[in-house]
């Protein structure tokens, strides 16, 4: 390895390593946070806890260590660029791409570690920490109790709006409901207060509910009134419950029962469960349809239909003498009552068929997503590794500066960037929205090309310059001044007079030509140099500039205005129809009681009445110049704006153009 390369490489592996320290710090402190009400008050010795915190920190390793190459990389060759290395480097012909070969081997290196980190590690250590933050749950039932939320305790899932006292034993906000999965009665228990008592030494924990109401759900035999969903309600002061604990209670802190998430599979693993639910899948699916196609036939063929009098079942079910009103063909009106009431119930009975298998179908596809989303997250771990620094060390060149400073911005801001792209694309694809594999892979596909753009430019030291200009250009002419009444004398002391084919050519005009190519010389699409030449001609000839302008021919002073006028109001029209198509997405939102979106709505209502009133002035000043009728007026397009703005504005388009048109003007 040469000097150069060693050099770059311990420069970089000195940086990296202090990032990467610092901030795997910063993320254990907030597991700490995040984890606080577990571990606190359980009496858990050290060990234990840093047993947790152990199993937790290999799942940290995926955020930080992208972070720290980007912020490394930045770092390290900042320093280089602003310290001059780089100029060093560059005059000994030494490239940034040669300065860079050794440190892409070892990104390279380090996603392949990633990968098989990603692979073996994490998945291992995920399995231990859910077990064990699981068996510390269980230590003191009282403590299982998450705000907002349902837990599992005994044979009862309970919710709690809010918990307080020293060891949240006092609830406020109770909700229980009963799991029995052998009785087909619901039972539901709501009370405003409650309080939880518990003992080490006992298995039953006692929960006294204080002002609260008691639901359970009455099942009739009879199918009509289970329709109207009857049940029993009583209210208490106050009630206590107990509830067994003889399971949760026996368990050991190095027992391990929690298994079966697709976070904790391996390739392999996760390629072997991926097939079983996708075939599981299939077999569902196609479960509920041949059901659904058992059902219809049952309809036709079995004995309810036949149970009504004198329906011939034969004429039904041929296709070509069906009538218009099938219960045409019963006599009985107990019949048709009957037919009706069997037609009715098997419609409830295949719509709720098809939602339960719809639902069970959309559960099952969320699965297959969630496994196929902690598959290519394998990949995708390695990947980031190569992508933030290809984003961080051209970056790092091009700012030229190293440090604390600067460097942080940059890395933070991409890193936000690429861990919203990446949140926003997983959920996308975890509830459907969109394939798996594009919701992995969605922010590599966004950066990636900022990689490319950044290494190209910093490799053939190109820089990176941005403009607004695209963005605020069409603001400013909005409020352009007209300079068409203050055109100047030019000076005509530069023109070369030659005996060149053009010279000769305006030589041979008379005056009426020449000062009609003077006049329209804009319109007539004539160079500058050319107008100048036969304005020297003419001044040859005894007609100067200052008579010209006078009997206003050195410029057709109402072509220039009506040219600056249309293109002002083009700009104008078309902002105020991009806002006007915002304003109408915006007031939908307020119309959902999204009320966020009133300040961008009022922004847009300013931007667009101001655009509107712009674009109408435009077009009046144009009629007053030409000479012609314009219609509707300023204050009645303003009024006719909000609503009918996409109708004013092809109307205005087609109005200028018939105008222009009949002055031979074209823009």
């Amino acid at each position: 390895m040469k000097i150069l390369d060693r050099y770059i490489l311990t420069s970089f592996i000195t940086t990296f390593a202090s990032v990467f320290i610092i901030l795997f710090f910063i993320f254990v402190l907030q597991a700490i946070w995040l984890f606080i009400a577990e571990l606190a008050g359980k009496d858990l010795d050290v060990w234990l806890i840093l047993k947790f915190l152990a199993f937790y920190a290999p799942k940290i390793v995926p955020l930080v260590l992208p972070l720290s190459i980007l912020l490394a990389s930045i770092m390290t060759f900042g320093n280089f660029a602003e310290n001059y290395e780089f100029a060093a480097m560059k005059s000994s012909g030494i490239s940034l791409n040669r300065a860079m070969r050794s440190l892409t081997i070892f990104i390279c290196c380090l996603s392949v570690v990633a990968f098989f980190f990603a692979n073996n590690v994490i998945p291992k250590a995920e399995y231990k920490f859910l077990n064990l933050r699981k068996n510390i749950v269980q230590r003191k039932p009282a403590m299982a109790i998450v705000e907002g939320q349902f837990n599992a305790i005994g044979n009862f899932n309970i919710k709690v709006d809010k918990k307080s006292g020293e060891n949240g034993e006092k609830l406020t906000g109770v909700t229980l409901h009963k799991r029995a999965p052998q009785a087909a009665n619901a039972t539901i228990i709501r009370s405003k207060k409650g309080l939880l008592k518990s003992n080490e030494k006992s298995n039953l924990l006692q929960l006294e509910l204080y002002d609260g109401y008691y639901y359970e759900e009455i099942n009739s035999k009879k199918p009509s009134e289970r329709i109207k969903k009857p049940f029993a309600k009583s209210s208490f002061t106050k009630q206590i419950m107990n509830i067994d604990l003889t399971m949760l209670n026996s368990n050991d802190m190095n027992e391990e029962k929690i298994a079966n998430t697709n976070t904790m599979l391996n390739i392999s693993e996760l390629n072997y469960t991926l097939d079983s639910l996708e075939n599981t899948y299939v077999k569902e699916s196609k479960s509920i349809t041949d059901n659904i196609a058992q059902r219809y036939s049952s309809v036709l063929t079995g004995p309810s239909l036949h149970r009504a009098k004198n329906v011939n079942t034969d004429t039904i079910t041929k296709k070509d003498s069906i009538p218009d009103n099938i219960l045409n063909l019963v006599a009985s009106k107990d019949d048709k009552a009957r037919i009706l009431e069997i037609a009715t119930n098997n419609i409830t009975s295949s719509s709720y068929i098809l939602n339960s298998g719809k639902d069970q179908l959309y559960d099952k596809t969320k699965n297959i997503n969630g496994h196929w989303l902690a598959l290519y997250d394998k990949f995708v771990i390695a990947f980031s590794c190569l992508l933030m620094f290809f984003i961080g060390a051209p970056l790092g060149a091009i700012i030229r500066k190293g440090g604390l400073g600067l460097p942080i911005v940059f890395a933070v801001l991409i890193f936000i960037i690429f861990h919203f792209i990446n949140t926003f694309g997983r959920k996308l694809a975890g509830e459907n929205g969109i394939p798996p594999f594009l919701g992995s892979w969605m922010s590599s596909f966004v950066l990636g090309p900022l990689a490319v753009v950044l290494t190209y430019r910093a490799t053939n030291d190109l820089g990176v310059s941005i403009s607004f200009d695209w963005l605020t250009s069409p603001f400013k002419k909005l409020f352009v001044k007209d300079t068409t009444d203050d055109l100047p004398i030019l000076n005509l002391d530069t023109v070369r007079i030659g005996d060149t084919e053009e010279w000769e050519n305006l030589k041979a005009l008379d005056n009426s030509e020449l000062i009609n190519l003077v006049k329209n010389s804009v319109q007539l699409k004539h160079s500058k140099d050319y107008r100048k030449k036969a304005l020297k001609i003419l001044e040859i000839r005894g007609i100067t500039q200052e008579e010209l302008e006078e009997n206003n021919n050195l410029y057709n002073i109402e072509f220039l205005k009506s040219e600056f006028l249309y293109n002002k109001q083009k700009i104008s029209s078309n902002i105020a129809l991009i806002a006007y198509i915002i304003l109408a997405a915006l007031s939908i939102n307020l119309l959902n009681g999204k009320m966020g979106t009133a300040l961008p709505a009022l922004l847009c209502l300013i931007v667009f009445y101001i655009t509107v009133f712009k674009s109408a002035q435009s077009i009046s000043r144009i009629g007053k110049i030409l000479k012609e009728k314009t219609c509707p007026g300023i204050i009645l397009q303003i009024m006719l704006s909000l609503p009918f703005y996409p109708i004013l504005y092809f109307y205005n388009k087609s109005l200028l153009k018939k105008i222009l048109a009949r002055h031979n003007y074209k823009f």
